[in-house]
């Protein structure tokens, strides 16, 4: 079994074997309208319903967590001075249908509604 090397994340760093090869993308875990993401440039997501309208640009700073490679910032609460950008992408998206169905047995009542939560699309366009 060989070990293949492969360049670490950050410059001027050494070599190491593959099997101990560290993620490099930048992440991010943000607070965003109540629920927590975890977000990276580029990625497209679905977020509950923003007042925000199609093609604006938004920030969000609830940013509980930051990581660089091997670098990673824990915020207490939030990471001082970190800002996700993001850009909205559709404002009028809907989740799937989920279906409340209630019966009582035996005595010929049943109902059945559905629902569709309204969501926002956007866009991370950088983690700062």
């Amino acid at each position: 079994m060989t070990d293949e090397l492969v360049k670490s994340c950050h410059k001027g760093s050494r070599l190491r074997p593959k099997h101990l090869k560290i993620n490099c993308l930048m992440y991010a875990i943000v607070d965003i309208a109540g629920q927590q993401f975890k977000v990276e440039a580029g990625k497209e997501i679905f977020v509950q319903r923003l007042s925000d309208a199609k093609g604006a640009d938004v920030e969000f700073g609830k940013v509980l967590l930051v990581a660089d490679g091997e670098a990673v910032k824990v915020g207490t609460p939030y990471v001082e001075g970190a800002v996700v950008k993001a850009t909205v992408l559709d404002d009028d998206a809907k989740a799937d249908k989920v279906l409340v169905f209630k019966k009582i047995r035996r005595k010929g009542f049943q109902t059945l509604n559905g629902h569709r939560q309204k969501l926002t699309k956007i866009k991370i366009n950088e983690i700062a």
